[in-house]
Formats: structure tokens, C-alpha cells, sequence
């Protein structure tokens, strides 16, 4: 199986750091020219030096997935170029927060999460679709959790209800977008500890706490970046082309 892009263009949100430029990179890699996004503008300028040698290209914009009116006029100028045949919406994740009993979360840190994982996947979808539909294709996948098929090791109530409700929005727009020519999906990652967030998770169990997670895990190892940007290329793919609505967990296998 040879899975190619090239002459595809490729949107990439949250695409700074761990897991979105892994992303970027793979696609570049197999030919598709890529835009990385993200707010953090310091970490995305880094972005292009992990485009492998051969391959295509990535270029970098800064771009805010919360910002409606922002999001509108970018996807009017990319479509001014052609369009993106893919979206990969990786923004999102904890954003800094620590785990506090629900009586204590403040309703702006649930905001905060909830709009960056779910209203920024929908704001870019719904600001993409038109485009995708003009040209009867198109390929979303969306970056849930495990957190949002069972419960949270983060212990963050927001982030385990927004990776639910991404899997709940990729069922309703494979279910809307299907007769458009227009695949969405989602992947719902392990524990990967890619990013500061979840690095400082990964160190505060300790060396014992650590094993007894690696325990826990059928293949007995913890997740690389590679592993989730392997089973997003293969959902954005032809190979995937009869596959939308659906989650793919890639978590080492099921636990008991």
C-alpha cells in the first residue's frame, strides 16, 4: 500500500508542536503541500524544518480556529488558490490546565477548552465546506482522545466532554457531508506525552506509576507521534475512501 499526496493541499490546525507537526510532517513527506497553523507563532516558525528531503512543502500561517470572521476570509483567500483537499484539526488538548474537582472549575476554563477542541473544528469545517462541495471531495479527520471514548487520565472534565463531542460531530457531518463527496473521521489517540502538557503528566507518575501504565497497554509501550500521523494519512487516503463517521482509536489495544 502506497499512500501518496502529492498535488494535494493540506490544512493542519494546532500544527506548532508533538502531534500537528508530525502530521505535517508525514504529508509532507508524501507529497502534499501543507499548511501548518497555529497561535503560537514562535513554535510554528520551526515548523518547516522537520519537511523531510524529499517530498513536498510546508508553509506556516498563524491562525486563530476561535476567530469566525478570521477563519472566513483565510478560506476565502485559499480558495482563491485552489482549496484544501484535506483538513486535519489537531488544535485543541488540555490548554495548560490542571485537573480540580468540578465544584472548583472556573466555567471560562471549560469555555476555553471547549472552544479550541469543538467550536474551532467546527468554525474551520464550516468555513471549508463550501469549497470541498464545489469540488465533490474532500477528507476531515478530526484529533479526539481516548478521553472521549472512556475517562480522562488528564482528569479534566472539559477535555474529556470535548473529545466526545468531537466524535459525536465527525458521526453528524460523515452522516451531512457524505452525499457531497466529503469524508470525515476522527482518531482517538493513547496517552502520548508529545507536548509540555502531557509531558509533565507522563512525569509526575513516576517511575512506578509509569510501568503500571505501560502495564496496562496490550503492545506494552506508550505512542509516538508516528502512530497517530500513520492512521491520519491512511483516513485521509483513497485507501479510506468508503470510511467516514468513524473513530479510530490507536491506543495500543483495548483495555479489560
Amino acid at each position: 500500500m502506497d499512500i501518496q499526496f502529492e498535488g494535494k493541499r493540506v490544512l493542519v490546525t494546532g500544527a506548532a508542536q508533538g502531534i500537528g507537526r508530525a502530521i505535517c510532517a508525514a504529508f509532507a513527506q508524501e507529497g502534499a503541500d501543507v499548511t501548518a497553523s497555529d497561535v503560537n507563532e514562535a513554535a510554528l516558525a520551526e515548523v518547516t524544518s522537520v519537511v523531510p528531503a524529499r517530498g513536498g512543502a510546508v508553509t506556516t500561517v498563524l491562525l486563530d480556529v476561535i476567530d469566525e470572521a478570521g477563519l472566513a476570509a483565510f478560506a476565502a483567500q485559499e480558495e482563491a488558490r485552489g482549496g484544501f483537499d484535506i483538513f486535519v484539526h489537531v488544535a485543541g488538548g488540555v490548554l495548560g490546565q490542571r485537573a480540580k474537582p468540578v465544584e472548583e472549575v472556573p466555567a471560562e476554563d471549560w469555555d476555553k477548552i471547549y472552544g479550541v477542541n469543538v467550536r474551532g473544528a467546527f468554525l474551520v469545517a464550516k468555513a471549508l465546506v463550501p469549497g470541498m462541495k464545489k469540488r465533490g471531495a474532500g477528507k476531515m479527520v478530526f484529533i479526539s482522545s481516548g478521553a472521549g471514548l472512556g475517562v480522562s487520565l488528564t482528569g479534566i472534565q472539559a477535555y474529556a466532554s470535548a473529545k466526545a463531542a468531537l466524535i459525536g460531530l465527525t458521526r453528524q457531518l460523515g452522516h451531512e457531508l457524505g452525499p457531497f463527496g466529503i469524508n470525515v473521521n476522527s482518531v482517538a489517540p493513547g496517552f502520548l506525552p508529545t507536548s509540555p502538557d502531557y509531558e509533565r503528566q507522563w512525569a509526575s507518575y513516576g517511575e512506578a506509576g509509569q510501568k503500571a501504565m505501560l502495564e496496562e497497554i496490550p503492545l506494552r509501550r506508550i505512542g509516538v507521534p508516528e502512530d497517530l500521523s500513520n492512521a491520519v494519512l491512511f483516513l485521509a487516503s483513497p485507501f479510506a475512501s468508503y470510511i467516514s463517521g468513524q473513530t479510530l482509536s490507536v491506543s495500543g489495544g483495548p483495555k479489560p
